[in-house]
C-alpha cells in the first residue's frame, strides 16, 4: 500500500475511484446509503476542495484508490449546515467555539471493503491530522457508526459528547493531541 497527501485536484482526478470507495464505505449498515450519495459526494467533494485549510490523503494498492481521508479547518462561525447544530447543542456554543474552531476537521474517512482491518484506516487518519495546529482535531460520526467509534477510541480520539439516550444523533470525537481532551472527559 502506499499512502500520499493529495491535493483537491489530484483527489478530483481519481473521482470514479473516489466514488467506489465512498460508496463501499457507506453502503451498509449503519449509513445504508444508495449509490446517489457517491455521486453527492463526488459533488461536494469539488466545493470541498476549496475550503481554508483543505487537506486529503489517499491509500493505494497497484496504483488503484482503497481509501480516502478529507479534513479542512473549521470556520469561525461555526457552520450551521449539515449536522453542525447537533454537534454545537451537545457541546454548547462557548466549547464549541473554543475547541472546534480553527482546529482541523475530518470531515471523511472512507475504506474500500479489501482494505478494511489492515491500519489503512489509521494512516489515512493520521496522514490529515498529523500537522493539526496545535494537535487540534476533531470529527464527527453517527452514534449508530458502533465500529467507528470503537475504532477512534482504539487511536485515541476522545468522545467530548453524551450519546443520545435512544441510540441515534452524532458523536463528536477530539484528536489524541487536542488540548481541551481532559476538559472533554470532565464535561462529560
Amino acid at each position: 500500500m502506499v499512502l500520499r497527501r493529495l491535493p483537491g485536484t489530484e483527489l478530483l482526478a481519481q473521482q470514479e475511484d473516489a466514488r467506489r470507495v465512498y460508496a463501499e464505505a457507506f453502503s451498509g449498515p449503519p449509513w445504508t446509503e444508495d449509490a446517489s450519495a457517491a455521486d453527492r459526494f463526488i459533488l461536494r467533494l469539488a466545493r470541498d476542495a476549496l475550503r481554508d485549510g483543505f487537506t486529503a490523503a489517499g491509500a493505494f494498492r497497484d496504483g488503484r484508490l482503497i481509501g480516502l481521508a478529507t479534513a479542512w479547518t473549521t470556520p469561525s462561525p461555526f457552520p450551521s449546515g449539515r449536522c453542525y447544530p447537533q454537534a454545537q447543542a451537545a457541546l454548547g456554543a462557548d466549547r464549541t467555539a473554543e475547541w472546534l474552531c480553527g482546529a482541523r476537521e475530518v470531515d471523511e474517512l472512507a475504506l474500500a471493503t479489501a482494505a478494511r482491518g489492515q491500519g489503512v484506516g489509521a494512516a489515512l487518519l493520521d496522514a490529515v491530522t498529523a500537522d493539526a495546529p496545535d494537535g487540534r482535531c476533531w470529527l464527527l460520526t453517527s452514534v449508530r457508526a458502533r465500529d467507528a467509534n470503537a475504532f477512534y477510541r482504539r487511536l485515541g480520539w476522545t468522545s467530548a459528547t453524551h450519546p443520545a439516550p435512544e441510540g441515534s444523533g452524532i458523536v463528536v470525537f477530539l484528536g489524541p493531541g487536542h488540548p481541551a481532551r481532559t476538559a472533554a472527559t470532565q464535561h462529560l
